[in-house]
């Protein structure tokens, strides 16, 4: 059985610890797509230079032990936009590019927070955190939109680039439909006579690897299926022009007020097309091309902000939703490139897992003048940016979020960040508390279709990730007592949302009440 969806209309406010700044700087979160800590040449990567995001980690503070909520996108970007752990909400899971919008109706949002602080909002890039309520009218105003979660501008992409309706949506509406060929998507059944990878493999340049067989769009198949708003479709190599303009756009319009934008990057999720200006840049193939497709990105962002006169009063943090993916869906040649370069190195596993690499992500945060250049070991989690701005402005979080004021270790004031995290969604968990991380036994393969460690496995696993950094050697034998007191802290904290059997040396999963 499910567990609920979080309504929460009337939440009771609490004061949060820290005063309003003097200054109240810009806020930038620039949140990257499939991106692991050994893609960039800033944290080890050898076959790549990225020399942008190499500027920005050696400016601002690198955070080591820097972690997304979930290892999986929506699940992860629904944490730091609300504040609250993933599985708290049933449906937070991988949502199609028709699903309703994740967040509750008066549900509190990191934007709304910062929109009562005073700021101008704004969401540009990917999504993918549902929209509307019920079927979605793709030819008529959608709602609720990024607007009724406190954005007062968006340009998005609904969900994933590999996924229907490939059109970008702006305020609510389908940008340049034309009314004469209007836009019906689907998730359930082909529209009669529009052509698949399956019915017509000769239309496409991008092939399938697994999965992606539905409508064909820009010679590239998708998951799900699309008719008409033929006007509307974006063109895979501009998306990041598209996106970068909007950004600009936003920051330019509202450069004489604090501003709070959030800035989804589709890179390196696929399908990886980046622009010509890329194409075959790297020598690592699409991935590698789209990863210097997105450190430009981030460099005339920067850029950006330089010749505008707010690089120093603006607080940019970048991070990535999950831990990274090669074979994700298409045939580009990524796992052949790549070979033994591990792009979550030096952690195990990646994209979907339950090891460390699943949510161990890049985590920069620069703020000239207020935070020094360097390094923490602080364990942070993006789920309390939302009571960590709070904090810097003085404004009040409501009562039982999940987010945390690490404010102090975000601004490299601290090494002490969280003390401990429940990563995960969709039934499947794992307990960080300090440097010790537990997973409980979970059915499913040990290794998935991606070629990713998943971490299931029939027994508890806890790994002591102060000395054994890439999980190498499980000590649950050997520390009974600690697996014991750690599987007791893991059942309070989710009790009411999932209830773990009694182990008895058998296979068991949580299942939610």
């Amino acid at each position: 059985m499910k567990s609920r969806s979080i309504l929460l209309p009337a939440l009771a406010l609490a004061s949060c610890a820290g005063q309003p700044s003097a200054e109240r700087p810009n806020v930038i979160v620039i949140l990257a797509d499939d991106l692991g800590c050994g893609d960039l040449s800033a944290l080890g990567c050898e076959v790549l230079h990225t020399p942008n995001l190499d500027r920005l980690c050696a400016q601002g503070l690198n955070l080591t032990n820097g972690h997304a909520a979930a290892p999986t996108s929506t699940p992860s970007r629904y944490s730091l936009m609300t504040g609250f752990y993933p599985w708290r909400n049933s449906d937070a899971e991988v949502l199609t590019g028709d699903a309703n919008l994740l967040i509750a109706d008066g549900q509190p949002t990191l934007a709304g927070m910062m929109r009562q602080a005073g700021y101008a909002t704004g969401a540009v890039g990917k999504w993918h955190l549902g929209l509307g309520r019920g079927p979605i009218d793709w030819n008529r105003p959608i709602s609720p939109s990024p607007a009724d979660v406190g954005f007062d501008y968006s340009f998005i992409m609904a969900a994933t680039v590999d996924r229907v309706p490939t059109v970008y949506v702006e305020n609510g509406g389908v940008v340049g439909l034309d009314a004469s060929d209007p836009l019906e998507v689907s998730y359930t059944a082909n529209f009669p006579g529009e052509p698949t990878a399956l019915t017509n493999p000769e239309m496409l340049r991008l092939k399938p690897s697994m999965g992606h067989s539905c409508s064909i769009i820009n010679g590239i198949p998708r998951i799900g299926f699309m008719r008409g708003g033929h006007s509307a479709c974006w063109v895979d190599e501009e998306m990041a022009d598209e996106f970068l303009a909007r950004a600009k756009g936003f920051i330019d319009d509202n450069r004489d007020r604090p501003f709070f934008l959030y800035y989804g990057l589709h890179q390196p999720h696929v399908p990886r097309v980046p622009h010509t200006r890329f194409a075959g840049k790297s020598g690592m193939g699409a991935r590698g091309d789209a990863i210097l497709e997105a450190d430009w990105c981030v460099g005339e962002l920067m850029r950006h902000l330089g010749e505008s006169g707010l690089a120093d009063n603006t607080i940019v943090i970048f991070t990535s939703d999950n831990g990274p993916v090669l074979d994700d869906g298409y045939v580009d040649q990524a796992r052949e490139l790549w070979g033994d370069v591990s792009p979550a190195q030096p952690y195990r596993g990646g994209k979907y897992s339950l090891f460390d690499g699943g949510t161990h992500v890049p985590f920069f945060v620069r703020w000239p003048g207020h935070i020094r250049p360097g390094r923490s070991d602080a364990l942070v989690c993006q789920m309390d940016l939302f009571a960590s701005l709070a904090g810097l402005l003085g404004q009040p979080v409501p009562e039982g979020l999940d987010s945390r004021n690490t404010l102090d270790a975000f601004l490299g004031r601290s090494p002490q960040g969280r003390d401990e995290i429940v990563y995960g969604s969709m039934g499947r968990l794992t307990y960080r508390h300090g440097d010790w991380q537990l997973i409980p036994p979970f059915e499913g393969p040990a290794v998935d279709a991606t070629d990713i460690e998943t971490g299931n496995s029939d027994a508890w696993a806890l790994y002591d990730l102060n000395t054994d950094v890439s999980q190498r050697t499980d000590l649950a034998a050997e520390y009974p007592e600690k697996v014991s007191a750690m599987r007791a802290r893991l059942n309070e904290i989710i009790r009411g949302h999932y209830e773990f059997l009694t182990f008895s040396g058998r296979r068991v999963r949580p299942e939610a009440k």
